[in-house]
């Protein structure tokens, strides 16, 4: 049977004395059963032999080791995004080059991510260890006093916000943007993925601390910088690469609104629920609590981790993934659900017609299907681009989707006609790509009254919802296979 791969990297940056025996203690520590390593290193502009002591013991292991180069030094940061972004394995762990860090704690490090109960381990100095070495009063208050800040902003309980030890699940971290080019990258690590809903955990690690004689290179700047970063993440929700991530994950902080929605769509909802694009589990909240039976699915296998921390001890829960245009998806699901949700979904998908049959397999006879999509081409802009949608809905549109799909729609509903002139403000006239969290937060505040004068407002709504039922002896046969394998164009 294949290993699971492991990787472990390592920002090098003049450490001729260390990176030899650091690399010999990697090579040799033991892991996981069923888990083999990888170790990636990135040589951050070194002006002393490092990379050459490197170089040697790579071309001696070149199945093991992948050594990179950069010609400018610019700091540990830099280096650790680097290397996270030429990971490959399930797991990474970041190792000093330096002696500091023992490579036998990879066990205690690994063991919370091997059997899935954390996202994020911390190795820390500070918990009851084996050993660690005595050195600096006032380096050690810095320490204290910066996990202390970063608990107060974070909303964790951490013992040690600046260990070198931190382990992660790769997939997590490489879709978390890292700015910090210096030492600063370990608190920006802890409020990013403290926001992202990490599960977190800490194991005491051995700590072999060395001093500025023996080439120890934090310093006093460091702290300050590492205390900016950390009021900087707070203030500053930068938690995505994708910018249509960034978008979701900030409707996350509006539970008015999603109320709102959840609220629209009750009374048309059974006890057996399918939710197709369950994201973060805005709507999953509202809904899971007291049903039958709820599955959860998602096409990203990240917000159904977020979702998973998020409801993990909701009994008639269950996750999966799920993709709304594979066929074979549904296999489990077929006339399974009483009702299925589909909010802000089918507007991403290219065959919508396809997409729409697959929910229709999956409920039962004289079941429902809830379907939100966004209204009105006229206002697609650069929002819709960022998010991925394909086009915005007519009812006249969202009814023949639904129809062709062996549907009978009961009703269209119309939602939120309050956000479509902003709408078009930023996505078509200024052609923005971004919606900041301080807007999201101000508008959710004033829910209480969108939702009294929504109804009365002249123009158009942003979304609507069609509510559908499957009949008795109707089926998605009925489609003919051009219509499943049409795909539908971006207009």
């Amino acid at each position: 049977m294949q290993s699971r791969l492991i990787s472990i990297l390592i920002p090098l940056y003049n450490e001729e004395d260390y990176i030899g025996e650091v690399l010999s203690r990697v090579l040799a520590a033991p892991l996981p059963a069923g888990y083999a390593r990888e170790i990636v290193i990135v040589d951050d502009g070194s002006t002393d032999s490092s990379a050459a002591i490197a170089g040697e013991i790579q071309s001696r292991y070149p199945d093991l080791i992948r050594l990179f180069h950069v010609h400018q030094n610019r700091g540990k940061g830099a280096a650790v995004r680097t290397a996270i972004e030429q990971a490959r394995g399930e797991f990474c762990v970041i190792q000093d080059a330096d002696l500091e860090y023992d490579p036998r704690d990879y066990m205690r490090l690994l063991e919370p991510l091997a059997d899935g109960t954390a996202d994020v381990v911390y190795g820390s100095r500070f918990a009851t260890s084996e050993r660690r070495r005595v050195l600096y009063f006032w380096h050690t208050v810095a320490n204290h006093l910066l996990t202390l800040l970063s608990n107060m902003l974070s909303g964790l309980n951490l013992t040690d916000v600046e260990t070198g030890y931190k382990a992660f699940r790769t997939a997590l971290v490489k879709t978390v943007p890292l700015r910090s080019e210096r030492f600063a990258v370990e608190p920006e690590l802890t409020m990013k993925l403290a926001k992202r809903q990490a599960r977190f955990y800490e194991v005491p690690i051995s700590y072999e601390g060395r001093s500025y004689e023996d080439g120890k290179k934090v310093g006093l700047k460091d702290a300050f910088s590492a205390v900016g970063v950390t009021f900087r993440n707070w203030l500053v929700d930068d938690l995505y690469k994708d910018p249509g991530e960034e978008i979701l994950d900030a409707f996350s902080v509006a539970p008015k609104f999603n109320r709102w929605m959840a609220d629209t769509i009750r009374p048309y909802v059974g006890e057996k629920v399918l939710e197709i694009g369950a994201g973060m589990g805005n709507l999953t909240r509202q809904f899971c609590k007291g049903r039958t039976q709820y599955w959860a699915t998602d096409i990203n296998s990240e917000h159904l981790n977020r979702l998973r921390n998020r409801l993990q001890h909701r009994p008639r829960l269950d996750l999966a993934l799920c993709d709304l245009s594979r066929t074979s998806d549904f296999d489990q699901f077929e006339r399974q659900a009483d009702t299925v949700i589909c909010l802000n979904v089918l507007e991403h998908m290219e065959s919508d017609v396809a997409c729409a049959c697959n929910m229709f397999r999956a409920l039962e006879p004289g079941g429902r299907a809830i379907v939100l999509v966004p209204h009105g081409q006229e206002i697609f802009g650069q929002l819709d681009v960022v998010l991925g949608h394909y086009r915005r809905y007519s009812y006249e549109h969202l009814q023949y989707v639904m129809e062709q799909a062996g549907f009978d729609v009961e009703l269209i509903l119309s939602f939120n006609r309050v956000s479509r002139p902003s709408w078009y403000i930023k996505a078509v006239l200024l052609k923005q790509s971004r919606i900041a969290r301080y807007q999201i937060k101000m508008f959710d505040r004033m829910v209480w009254l969108w939702r009294r004068i929504d109804r009365f407002l002249p123009w158009p709504p942003t979304s609507i919802i069609a509510i559908a039922r499957r009949t008795a002896g109707v089926g998605a046969e009925r489609v003919s296979e051009d219509k499943l394998d049409r795909p539908a164009v971006r207009v």
